[in-house]
């Protein structure tokens, strides 16, 4: 929202709480001049918004004896968008000022929302999760508002879900899960819980899932990490086009925040040079807790870290990797050899065109 409307949008706001309100008072409370507050003024006047102006000694501006603004009406979706977006920006790390006027935001809304939204809505935010802050996020598929509800709330009151799903093949077919918790990663929302037909952990998109229904009973979700950390695993080890191994020299934590959340594996190599993330067939389950402690591991003696990842694409990596501003050798493949060589050469080219 551009400033000026929200200031037009705050002296609506100050108007409808009763009186008379001076020009002195109105600008002073929104930080503007008299002209300004005047210029805003005609703006609600536009909107047939019924503002009169009162003279005299404590003249001002008020809205008209009787009148009253219409209750605050929003559908399914737009309720769920509203209270989403003031806690995606409440977890992007507002300053405490900003936060506190989140949260009397989301109680006003909640209070105009019949209480069956509302329980739904709820189910919703305590259910979901964020690997990164929402601001990060690409354009991605959205689920729909109905089945995001539906999840949502199986996953608060850990009820068993059947859905159809369509894989990235364009197969489709019923899925009976416990889920386990809703993560939005990257633009996109995912579902982790336990997959009864394949006897195993599994994430879905929840773009891709249909016609979600509760079923009886409950459950108990297993111990162990939480759902963020499930669904970051099953990306980093998820096949994909190119799989890049690579050596860097500094700290594991240095070099996971400079890779992109959910890709990248990093810990020793092991003596066969390779690591256990990579032997593992089934990406989508999760390993115990000895698998996981091999696969991320600390640096070896002289500091050199092993790092896996699984991408689509490649052209992006060099620039990432020079960014990270470490030594760093390239295992495989030898595609993005020569794509660091060309960064190289083109950063060489610049300097001396400087």
């Amino acid at each position: 929202m551009t400033r000026p409307l929200a200031r037009v949008l705050a002296l609506l706001e100050l108007l409808q709480s009763g009186g008379v309100r001076t020009v002195a008072e109105l600008a002073g409370r929104l930080e503007v001049d008299e002209r300004t507050v005047r210029r805003y003024v005609a703006h609600l006047v536009d909107l047939d918004l019924p503002v009169e102006s009162v003279r005299g000694r404590y003249g001002g501006y008020r809205l008209a004896p009787g009148h009253r603004m219409p209750p605050l009406m929003l559908t399914d979706e737009e309720a769920l968008a509203a209270l989403f977006g003031l806690a995606a920006a409440q977890r992007a790390g507002l300053s405490a000022a900003s936060a506190t006027a989140g949260e009397t935001a989301a109680a006003k809304i909640r209070r105009v929302l019949p209480p069956r939204l509302a329980h739904r809505l709820d189910a919703l935010l305590s259910a979901l999760t964020f690997t990164t802050a929402p601001a990060s996020a690409v354009p991605a598929p959205a689920p729909d508002p109905e089945a995001l509800l539906t999840v949502a709330d199986a996953v608060r009151h850990r009820r068993p879900l059947a859905f159809r799903y369509t894989t990235a093949d364009g197969r489709t077919r019923e899925r009976t899960v416990r889920p386990y918790g809703l993560v939005l990663h990257a633009g996109r929302w995912y579902l982790t819980g336990w997959d009864d037909g394949a006897d195993a952990e599994r994430l879905f998109r929840l773009d891709r899932l249909a016609a979600p229904r509760p079923l009886p009973g409950t459950f108990e979700p297993p111990a162990g990490p939480d759902p963020a950390e499930r669904v970051l695993h099953a990306l980093a080890t998820a096949p994909h086009r190119h799989h890049v191994r690579l050596r860097i020299k500094a700290d594991p934590a240095r070099i996971r925040a400079g890779l992109p959340a959910g890709l990248a594996l990093v810990g020793e190599p092991n003596t066969e040079g390779r690591s256990d993330a990579e032997s593992r067939s089934d990406a989508e389950s999760w390993p115990d807790a000895e698998s996981r402690s091999n696969a991320e591991s600390g640096p070896d003696a002289e500091g050199w870290s092993d790092v896996e990842l699984r991408v689509a694409e490649l052209d992006w990596l060099p620039g990432v990797l020079a960014a990270l501003g470490a030594p760093f050798t390239i295992v495989e493949p030898d595609e993005l050899r020569g794509l660091v060589a060309a960064l190289a050469e083109r950063l060489a080219a610049a300097a001396r065109a400087g």
